[in-house]
């Protein structure tokens, strides 16, 4: 057993997609034309990090509902964790392709982390070792 996909809502694809894959470095794994339950079109777009297993499915808001929770689906808390091999190397890359982060690199007892936000407002940590 082993999760699959995580949803992330954004308000449209084509920046969420650019953010992931230019700015983190995730891979595009799919990019489908899809229907919504009631018919309308939408797109089924996928993005997981190089060798990562679980791909993120980027879910552009439909409707008002969905549309309040773009950037705080998580409460205002992390709610994601991108582990790194080289933090200090992502994190100057990330730096240099506009990814803003929120703190400064610190060193925990679980290793070097800073938090930065995703295109919609969303909060990671960015995680390496110690």
């Amino acid at each position: 057993m082993r999760i699959d996909l995580v949803t992330i809502v954004v308000d449209d694809y084509d920046p969420a997609v650019a953010f992931f894959v230019e700015a983190l470095g995730f891979d595009l794994v799919e990019d489908s034309p899809s229907l919504t339950n009631d018919g309308r079109p939408k797109r089924w777009v996928v993005v997981r990090p190089p060798g990562g297993e679980t791909g993120i499915l980027l879910a552009r808001a439909d409707g008002a509902h969905q549309a309040a929770v773009v950037g705080n689906q998580i409460a205002g808390r992390v709610g994601f964790f991108l582990r790194v091999d080289d933090f200090d190397a992502a994190h100057a890359r990330m730096t240099a392709a506009g990814v803003e982060f929120v703190t400064v690199p610190r060193t925990e007892p679980y290793g070097r982390i800073a938090v930065f936000t995703d295109i919609a407002g969303n909060r990671w940590d960015l995680l390496g070792p110690a």
